[in-house]
This record gives structure tokens, C-alpha cells and sequence, in this order.
């Protein structure tokens, strides 16, 4: 389903936290479905202007639900949210959204299925409906299909017409929910470019995902989640920076390696078949491989191995999801 932000319902009636340096901020939300569930757990959260965040979790962790009270779609059980500094009703005029994939009429061109949406706006101008069209479309890359039936769309140019309907009039703020769940390759290419020329323009973009690798070349900040609680959020760079980066090396002198690194002051030193990887630390990589070699080690391969979005997910939690999809 396609959602356009300025339809959905009203806040939640409490007063919104506000952070005029921010696009999203929610204080405590929290969401208790029928039969004690509690999918969202006290979450708060900031996402600043002008990022593009990713909201990472696996399924199941409250991503799709903290997306539906952000929209006002469903109503938290506790808790406070505001967009743009705004309450709820205020700020949806200024958001666009993308909520549980594209639905569009089959037999319809891609520029008649947005004039259809867009008429579904009831703060549309009709006067401009052609101008807007027309904009969106070129927006996303897809001008030039404009006349070409929808059914005959590939999945990225489906997914970057749901994102061409949630962008026809101005948006402050972009809300996508897994825009790139399903797609191939190619249409994952398509979507992450889109993503990053929108926030080019000065768009806040709010992506949820279960890829983290996805996640990690797109966003500049992004929150984890994890069975409804936010465990770890902040910029891409400082996720990753309490990891340590890591020296790894292929060679057939699997113990001999082990002892030089350990005797340079690296620090976690492992071995396993064919391979040594230790803490780097501040010790510069070629000099490791200069005392490695000096020993006689045969190395076959040296990597500086820096610490990803997984890394950092599997050491809050233990556990991991889906890394490229």
C-alpha cells in the first residue's frame, strides 16, 4: 500500500516533544497491541534535519509500527511524537510516505496512476495537477516512461513511482518503509541513488530496512532496533566507532603469524585454518606486514578490516539478520 503522509489521521492528542533541529522526535513511544504484545517499547528518538537515517531492525522489531504512529495511522499507547517540530496535523501536509510497497492500477500509465493519486488529495490544486505530474516523474528518473503502463514497470521503476506519488507536492520529510524489499540488484541501485539525490535537495529521508549493508551505503545516521527497543543510534561513523578495527591475514604459517602479531602488541589475537586476525589498534598495516614477512611468515593476503553496521548489531545483541537481502 502507497501512503501519502497529509492523509493519514490525527495525533495522538498528548504534546509532542519539539526540536526545531530535528525532523522526527518521539519521547517514550510506545505500542501495546490486544493480548499484551508490546511491539514498540519506550522509544526515543531524534532524527536531525537534512539526514538520511536509517531505521534497522530484523522483522518483527517495531519498525513498520513506529512508522504507522509517526504517520498517525494507529495510535500509540503512551508516549509523544512530532514531525518537523510540528504536532502531528500540522506536519503531515509537509511528508510524504511510502508504507508497505506500491499499489497501483495495473492497466494505467504511470502518469495516470499519480493524476489518480494526486486527485485523492483533497489540498491539490487541479490547476496544477499536469505541472506537479510532471515534476514528480522527473524527479525519480521517469519521464520518460510517464506514458508506459504500469504492469509493464520493472520492480525499482514501481518502486520509484510510489516514491514519485509521495513526492508531488513539497516534502520536508521523506518516510520509506523497506523501499528496496524485493527488488533485484539493479532496481536496489536505482532506489539508493534516488534516495541520496532527494536528500540532496534538502529532504530528510526516514528509511526503515532489515539491510544492513543496504543501509550502511545510503545513510548518514541510523537506530537499531530490536523486539520493539531502540539498542544503538547515531551517525554511520560513530556506530561503527566503538569497534575495533581489525588486521587480517591469509597465510599458510597460521601459528608463526599469530606469534609475530602477538609479540607487535596487537591485541585479540585469532587463528583459524589459513588465517590470523587481530585488533590493529594503532600499529599502521604495513608495518605489520613488513614484521611479518621479516620473520619469515609466507603471507598471502593482508586486509584492514573496519567494523560494519553487523558487527555492531551482533556485538549490542548477539545475534544477526539479513546483510544483503
Amino acid at each position: 500500500m502507497t501512503t501519502v503522509a497529509q492523509e493519514a489521521g490525527a495525533p495522538t492528542g498528548a504534546a509532542p516533544p519539539s526540536d526545531p533541529g530535528a525532523a522526527i522526535v518521539t519521547s517514550g513511544l510506545t505500542k501495546r497491541f490486544r493480548g499484551g504484545q508490546t511491539a514498540v517499547d519506550a522509544l526515543d528518538l531524534t532524527v536531525p534535519r537534512g539526514s538520511v537515517y536509517g531505521f534497522l531492525g530484523p522483522n518483527g522489531s517495531g519498525k513498520t509500527t513506529t512508522i504507522r504512529m509517526l504517520l498517525g495511522l494507529i495510535t500509540p499507547t503512551g508516549g509523544t511524537c512530532s514531525l518537523l517540530g510540528l504536532p502531528l496535523a500540522l506536519a503531515l501536509p509537509r511528508v510524504g510516505a511510502l508504507v508497505e510497497g506500491p499499489a497501483f492500477y495495473p492497466y494505467l500509465t504511470g502518469e495516470a496512476n499519480l493524476r489518480r493519486f494526486d486527485a485523492a488529495d483533497p489540498t491539490a490544486s487541479g490547476a496544477t495537477v499536469r505541472r506537479r505530474v510532471g515534476e514528480a516523474l522527473e524527479r525519480v528518473g521517469l519521464t520518460a516512461a510517464a506514458g508506459k503502463r504500469y504492469r509493464n514497470y520493472s520492480l525499482g521503476m514501481r518502486q520509484r513511482l510510489a516514491i514519485a506519488a509521495a513526492l508531488l507536492g513539497p516534502r520536508e520529510l521523506l518516510i520509506l518503509d523497506e523501499p528496496t524489499n524485493g527488488l533485484d540488484p539493479q532496481g536496489t541501485r536505482e532506489v539508493r541513488a534516488l534516495v541520496k539525490e532527494i536528500a540532496a535537495g534538502g529532504t530528510t529521508v526516514f528509511v526503515s530496512s532489515h539491510l544492513l549493508a543496504e543501509v550502511e551505503q545510503m545513510c548518514t545516521h541510523a537506530a537499531i532496533m530490536r523486539t520493539g527497543r531502540l539498542v544503538a543510534d547515531g551517525t554511520i561513523a560513530s556506530l561503527s566507532g566503538g569497534l575495533a578495527t581489525r588486521v587480517s591475514v591469509e597465510t599458510p604459517d597460521a601459528a608463526d603469524a599469530a606469534r609475530v602479531l602477538a609479540a607487535l602488541g596487537l591485541a585479540d589475537v585469532r587463528s583459524a585454518a589459513g588465517a590470523v586476525t587481530a585488533e590493529l589498534g594503532g600499529h599502521a598495516p604495513e608495518r605489520v606486514n613488513a614484521a611479518l614477512v621479516g620473520e619469515g611468515v609466507a603471507v598471502r593476503g593482508l586486509a584492514v578490516v573496519r567494523p560494519s553496521l553487523e558487527d555492531v548489531f551482533v556485538g549490542l545483541t548477539g545475534e544477526g539478520f539479513d546483510v544483503d537481502g
